[in-house]
């Protein structure tokens, strides 16, 4: 379960900046994951409000965006979203493919008072 560990590591970049902005609580936190980062949300949401407990974070609203994964062929210089784990091009077939989306993880924005 990788969602503890990117819990902990994103509250902590939550209460830092919420220090440095001198906020005295934060209200709402935006992260956003790519697909393949394979995050499961329900464990994730668990596992951030455990790490910010007693915290200036601890009735933040979470939102989560999952983006999803997003190829483009070396070939034909196609780009598509990737359905049913087919990695393939949707145009000529080929599985040569850079990832352009999809496995990113940041925080979006921190809303507070």
């Amino acid at each position: 379960m990788h969602e503890i560990r990117i819990a902990k590591d994103l509250s902590e970049i939550v209460l830092g900046v919420a220090s440095r902005e001198k906020l005295s609580r934060v209200t709402k936190v935006n992260i956003s994951f790519g697909q393949m980062i394979q995050i499961v949300p329900d464990i994730f949401d668990f596992a951030f409000r455990e790490t910010v407990r007693d915290t200036i974070a601890t009735d933040a609203a979470i939102d989560i965006e999952i983006l999803p994964v997003r190829m483009k062929c070396k070939d034909c210089k196609e780009e598509f979203n990737i359905d049913n784990n087919a990695f393939s091009c949707t145009r000529c077939g080929s599985s040569d493919l850079d990832i352009i989306q999809g496995k990113e993880l940041f925080i979006k924005s921190i809303e507070g008072e």
